[in-house]
């Protein structure tokens, strides 16, 4: 799986970003693909996994009720609608793929497919 993240950029504090990421290689639809970052200095962290169908959305807590998942198996493509960011959120995104969920994703962050990231810069 090959994956390719955009729609990173500088925004305001309060204000919303939609990252894309564009995935081609294998069957899109069986993977669970999800989100990670990492802030300057900071050790990569676990943001988002969405399911297979995209019925089921796993969040970190501090992006609950700010960051919405979703996919589209059509288009083989995987959002990230992030609302009411934060300068704490300034990072850069990488889009990751895995044919399974559970503690890799999570805890581990050792799944099989990651993307280049791509920057988000919240300024204050």
């Amino acid at each position: 799986v090959q994956l390719q993240a955009s729609g990173g950029g500088l925004v305001q504090a309060g204000g919303s970003l939609r990252l894309s990421c564009a995935a081609s290689g294998r069957t899109f639809s069986s993977y669970y693909m999800g989100w990670f970052r990492q802030a300057p200095g900071k050790e990569r962290e676990f943001v988002t996994t969405i399911s297979w169908s995209g019925s089921t959305t796993y969040y970190a807590d501090f992006v609950k009720g700010r960051f919405t998942a979703s996919r589209d198996n059509a288009k083989n493509t995987v959002y990230l609608q992030m609302n009411s960011l934060k300068p704490e959120d300034t990072a850069v995104y990488y889009c990751a793929a895995d044919p399974r969920y559970g503690p890799k994703w999570y805890l581990d962050h050792v799944v099989d497919y990651w993307g280049k990231g791509t920057l988000v810069t919240v300024s204050s």
